[in-house]
């Protein structure tokens, strides 16, 4: 993983473990990024609180000299009864410019999370100060309606018919199934230089072992600020 990662200055995580371990393994991942030749700081989150039986940390990580944390991350606890996994926020600076992450991961598509994805237009008129970049797993594709209201206002996704999950099997030399990883910016506050996806499974002898580590490709964007 540190080596998947160690070339990005700026790692969102989704799916650790909320009990015992969790945190654990994200410092362990931090200490190994560390031995790469740059200091990266990190931050877990507290377990998410909407779902009882979904409920897991996110967590960040951050190259020290590229980035200044400018705000303690924090999850919106204010609307537990709208995600099961309530987002989960941070304020970086970089320069003088600041910018917030967003980290989501919705309910699984059997669950519709469409019906979670639509409080997300709320936060850009909650906090009209704030630079938001969206992003996670929205176990959606970038073309549903639910993003309507997000494009509207001008933000757009990094990837466009990207499949970003692993199928259980590669078939015909196809191996992913789904476009459900996207960011979202606002192409007002950003310009995206380039993006695009870590096939790292192709470092591995065949899906399942692949799927020890991850059922999700990494996502990246490259962005500036204008």
């Amino acid at each position: 993983m540190a080596k998947t990662l160690k070339n990005y200055d700026i790692v969102a995580i989704q799916e650790v473990v909320a009990g015992n371990g969790g945190a654990q393994a994200v410092a362990r991942l931090a200490d190994e990024l560390n031995r790469t030749g740059n200091k990266w700081q990190y931050a877990v989150s507290d377990p998410t609180q909407g779902g009882i039986y979904s409920s897991e940390r996110y967590a960040y990580l951050w190259k020290d000299s590229k980035l200044k944390l400018h705000q303690k991350p924090w999850l919106d606890t204010d609307c537990v009864e709208d995600f099961e996994r309530e987002p989960y926020f941070i304020t970086f600076e970089y320069k003088t410019q600041l910018f917030t992450l967003v980290n989501i991961h919705a309910v699984p598509k059997s669950k519709q999370p469409e019906t979670e994805l639509k409080h997300l237009k709320l936060y850009p008129e909650l906090y009209p100060e704030r630079h938001f970049i969206f992003l996670g797993d929205f176990n959606l594709a970038q073309t549903h309606t639910v993003f309507n209201p997000l494009k509207s206002m001008g933000f757009m996704p990094a990837l466009v018919n990207q499949k970003t999950s692993l199928k259980m099997r590669c078939k015909n030399n196809m191996c992913l199934a789904s476009e459900y990883d996207n960011l979202f910016l606002d192409t007002s506050e950003f310009e995206t230089i380039s993006s695009g996806v870590n096939p790292f499974y192709k470092s591995f002898p065949d899906l399942k072992s692949a799927r020890t580590i991850s059922d999700h490709i990494p996502v990246w964007v490259e962005f500036d600020f204008y």
